[in-house]
């Protein structure tokens, strides 16, 4: 019987940390250690003309299905296997945010013999990031509760327009609205507000956008907050939040190195998600692998449409990133899924169902073409899959002239993604220069989000709210126009309605609200019913999760 994740995980040689730095040409000097296993990485490391030579690689996904695809297992076999075909590859990843590690999705540290370690660290707490973030964000909340209260330095914020909300790391819908301020004038002015979760906060989103302290602290500033009583728009620089903010951050800005079960370099850092936030791992470590080595893998959450555009649009743009080769991540079962097969059957062989789901592929490679990349499709393959359908779905790449391989990185670490692998040091080579944006900043608000719908989504119109119309005036009236977009959507689904599968094809996207997240440099419109505080399910993982006497952790899958 096949081992678990977090069996797999405990059972593996860990590298103290040290020899794993090794390989990147680090000494022990140059880490800032916490324990034997994990550290952080200074920024004076990265060193932009060594980070101009290296390769970056995109990895990125179909439509996710409950029955998974992988993406982060296949990051990282591939990384392992480049190392294995003598490359000096680093893998780039996200933190996991506690929220889907206690709620339906479980731990985000790859799987099988494709796994970053230490496991349990990575998936809980790790070295505090996200702890970090969350508290700076909520820093910001107190000082604003505090100026409303207070009879000197009174800005006279109007409670009704304040747009900043207070977060968390975990799904918990009871806090989605919430009323505060209650219990007299000595507790505060009564409004109402709510939580979101820290994955989604904007000072997650800036972290991971931040080239350094300086504009750290300058975007952190940029926080917009609501206007007052006379009208005028109040930003976080106004109650003097950013320096005290910026100081909880000092180490969360530091990337994190860990490793994969086959003790290659792992960079580890930030966690916005892709169907509420930007969905990428912060430039500084992308740009801190790229300073380390010869290849870097990184992922974007969910599939083209969210963490790719993303990507692309905001993070590439910011960070001056030049990307070398996108990998789209496919699998057999998910591919039937959305061809029409019920959960449940994806273990049975059905040739008519998987040949339909093609039309979903069929966008994502789309989408690649867009900024002007031809994708490597990597078929993650699960024991499940017959060699009928593997061929059909090579068939069909191979007459589409896309590349492709198959993947047996969880089952096999980077010895099952040796031919991915090759194909990806193929694709880097053939592409020097080939990324174009999908618009520019100097377009309009409403032509942007459209231009990332028709063309990302498939939608044949846009609709707004009357409450977003207004939003998108008043963002106008405050100059920030020229801000990208980062549209919060359902990752199930092409289009805004979760329940539609595969290639929906005419449908209308509807913006019910626009956030603005100033400091981030982005707007926010929000499609359909997508909440930025998720729920936990029914059960939720944190029943299976458990320690014992010795501290050993069981559950985290």
């Amino acid at each position: 019987m096949m081992k678990t994740d977090i069996e797999i995980a405990q059972s593996a040689e860990i590298r103290p940390i040290t020899k794993v730095a090794e390989k990147l040409g680090l000494k022990e000097g140059d880490l800032e250690l916490y324990g034997k296993y994990k550290a952080k990485l200074p920024l004076s490391l990265i060193d932009e003309k060594k980070a101009g030579r290296a390769k970056l690689i995109l990895v990125t996904a179909i439509t996710p299905t409950p029955a998974g695809e992988g993406k982060t297992t296949t990051s990282i076999g591939l990384t392992q296997g480049l190392n294995l075909l003598g490359k000096k590859a680093t893998v780039v990843l996200r933190e996991p945010s506690l929220g889907p590690v206690f709620g339906i999705k479980g731990g985000a540290a790859g799987g099988g013999y494709s796994q970053v370690i230490p496991m349990e660290d990575i998936n809980l707490h790790f070295t505090g990031d996200l702890s970090a973030v969350e508290k700076a964000h909520n820093l910001l909340s107190a000082m604003i509760d505090n100026n409303i209260q207070a009879s000197e330095g009174n800005l006279g914020i109007d409670p009704r327009t304040i747009a900043w909300k207070r977060v968390m790391d975990m799904n918990d819908r009871a806090l989605r609205d919430i009323v505060i301020g209650l219990g007299g004038t000595t507790q505060g002015v009564p409004r109402e507000t709510g939580f979101d979760i820290t994955a989604a906060s904007e000072v997650m989103a800036i972290l991971c956008l931040a080239t350094g302290i300086n504009d750290l602290k300058e975007r952190l500033g940029n926080i917009f907050i609501g206007y007052t009583y006379s009208g005028k728009p109040v930003f976080a620089r106004d109650l003097r939040a950013q320096g005290a903010m910026a100081a909880l951050l000092k180490d969360a800005i530091k990337p994190n190195l860990v490793q994969t079960l086959e003790g290659t370099p792992a960079i580890i850092h930030g966690g916005p998600f892709a169907n509420i936030a930007q969905g990428t791992n912060s430039i500084l470590a992308t740009r801190m692998g790229l300073s380390l080595s010869d290849y870097v893998v990184t992922e974007a959450g969910f599939a083209s449409e969210l963490g790719a555009e993303k990507f692309f649009n905001i993070k590439s743009q910011v960070g001056k990133l030049k990307t070398n080769a996108v990998v789209i991540v496919a699998t057999i079962r998910a591919l039937k899924y959305h061809g029409g097969v019920k959960l449940s059957e994806l273990g049975n062989e059905n040739l008519e169902a998987l040949a339909k789901g093609f039309e979903n592929l069929d966008k994502h490679i789309e989408n690649m073409h867009y900024y002007g990349f031809r994708p490597v499709v990597a078929v993650n393959r699960f024991s499940s899959d017959t060699d009928a359908e593997i061929e059909l779905l090579k068939k069909y790449c191979e007459e589409h002239n896309v590349r492709v391989a198959v993947n047996t990185a969880w089952a096999e670490g980077g010895r099952g993604a040796l031919e991915l692998a090759a194909a990806v040091i193929e694709a880097t080579e053939a592409c020097t220069d080939c990324f174009t944006p999908l618009y520019d900043l100097t377009w309009p608000l409403e032509k942007k989000i459209e231009t990332i719908t028709s063309l990302m989504y498939g939608a044949r119109n846009v609709e707004y709210t009357l409450e977003a119309k207004d939003q998108l005036q008043k963002i106008s009236d405050l100059g920030l126009d020229k801000l990208a977009v980062c549209i919060a959507k359902t990752q199930k689904s092409l289009s805004d309605d979760q329940t539609r599968r595969n290639r929906p094809r005419d449908f209308t996207i509807r913006i019910r609200k626009v956030e603005l997240s100033s400091g981030a440099g982005f707007i926010v419109p929000i499609a359909g019913a997508i909440m930025r505080m998720p729920g936990l399910p029914k059960v939720p993982s944190a029943e299976k999760i458990d320690i014992d006497d010795n501290g050993l952790i069981s559950g985290l899958f």
